[in-house]
């Protein structure tokens, strides 16, 4: 078999692993908070994942990757050894797959884009050492490390202080819930809404301005908040004094929600971060199709299928075990908790990344999830899996960079 041949044919099989551990991982993230509130039960995640993501990947996903991941390494270093350089993106995926499948076998929700950035950085210091990695991009990918779980945190904590307890704590908590409901509702799809226009699904021509964007986003919020004003005034509610009545009557209007914003987030998830995840697949197709090495490739419709179809099977198959740490372990789920978490992460994720500021999906919603079990008290918590969950971030990097080394070493000298 030629070298070329070769090398495509590992890095389908690795890109195609690649995408089975995104979805036990990074997919199993976003649906862990509403199987763990039972707002859906885990075929129902599995379900929805298939839908959202796979139509997010694979109708709007992104048709062009950075073929070296945030530009951790200088493209001149790799020119004029395009096969070294397919043999390291062959290594990277594989690494950044084996450090997820083991996360996964763990139930460590961590980041697949920064397995990946560590994969490429392990590569570039083999390739043109230590100078060869721009160090102040790495600094600021561990500063995300920081400002992710933190401002998830404070934006779910103040959803669940200001709309969901206040309802748990008034004494006409049905006055109170058809109070809130629709500008919550408001929120939830001026946010979606706002995503879609102005973060930008830009292969459908989504890239709006900022106050074109608000305006439509505005609109649609007011449309939602309009219809569930209807919904609730149409609902039966009572102003029980039981706790568990008013769990039984409020829980579920916030269940709806949080499935509405899981969807959005496996939707977003599937257009903006699976071509990226598989982004070495898509550079070791273009330099054995071209010979050259370029700062973007084209991402073909075949490689956004394999991530579509690879992660919901992943989910299907081995998400069981993060959806448990997320859903369960750091602390008990509710809809309205879920909720809470769900829509701080989401919303930190928008702000951040218009800010240019480095976030990790993964750290933000795990930070969010911590920040609605702090509401409750540091008892609420489950201190050592948190721990366990700080620890496996601070690996990432370090450990995907090790493996890339060794599997490079490896398949060099097998394939060249």
């Amino acid at each position: 078999m030629e070298t070329e041949t070769l090398l495509l044919v590992l890095a389908i099989i690795a890109g195609t692993y690649m995408a089975w551990n995104i979805g036990a991982n990074d997919v199993a993230n976003a649906m862990g908070t509403s199987v763990g509130s039972k707002a859906l039960t885990l075929w129902g995640a599995v379900l929805v994942a298939a839908v959202f993501e796979f139509t997010g990947a694979f109708f709007v996903g992104s048709r062009v990757t950075k073929t070296i991941s945030k530009g951790i390494i200088s493209l001149d270093i790799v020119t004029g050894h395009e096969l070294e350089f397919a043999c390291g993106m062959v290594a990277a995926l594989l690494a950044a797959a084996i450090w997820l499948n083991i996360a996964s076998r763990l139930g460590w929700p961590v980041s697949t884009t920064h397995s990946i950035i560590g994969a490429v950085i392990g590569f570039g210091i083999v390739l043109g050492g230590m100078v060869a990695v721009n160090w102040v991009q790495v600094l600021q990918i561990v500063l995300s490390w920081i400002i992710s779980p933190i401002s998830g945190a404070v934006i779910a904590v103040a959803v669940y202080v200001l709309l969901v307890l206040p309802i748990y704590r008034s004494k006409q908590p049905a006055r109170q819930l058809r109070r809130i409901v629709p500008p919550a509702t408001a929120m939830v799809f001026f946010l979606l809404s706002l995503s879609m226009f102005y973060k930008g699904l830009k292969n459908l021509n989504l890239d709006m301005p900022a106050g074109e964007a608000i305006v439509i986003a505005a609109i649609v919020g007011a449309v939602a908040a309009g219809i569930a004003h209807v919904l609730m005034s149409r609902r039966k509610l009572h102003n029980s004094t039981h706790l568990a009545a008013r769990l039984r009557q409020t829980e579920p209007v916030f269940a709806i929600l949080q499935v509405i914003t899981a969807c959005y987030m496996a939707f977003a998830h599937g257009a903006n971060d699976v071509a990226n995840s598989v982004g070495p697949l898509a550079a070791v197709v273009a330099v054995v199709r071209t010979g050259v090495v370029s700062q973007e490739a084209a991402v073909p419709l075949w490689i956004l299928a394999t991530g579509g179809v690879g992660i919901v099977i992943g989910l299907a198959t081995y998400g069981h075990r993060v959806i448990a740490t997320i859903g369960k372990r750091i602390t008990a789920i509710t809809p309205s908790r879920g909720f809470s978490a769900e829509f701080g992460a989401a919303t930190t994720v928008l702000v951040c990344s218009k800010l240019g500021l480095p976030v990790s999906t993964t750290h933000t919603l795990v930070g969010a999830v911590v920040g609605v079990g702090l509401a409750r008290g540091i008892r609420g918590l489950d201190l050592r899996v948190v721990r366990d969950i700080g620890v496996s971030w601070l690996a990432t990097i370090p450990f995907t960079a090790l493996i890339t080394v060794v599997l490079y070493y490896i398949l060099r000298t097998i394939v060249l």
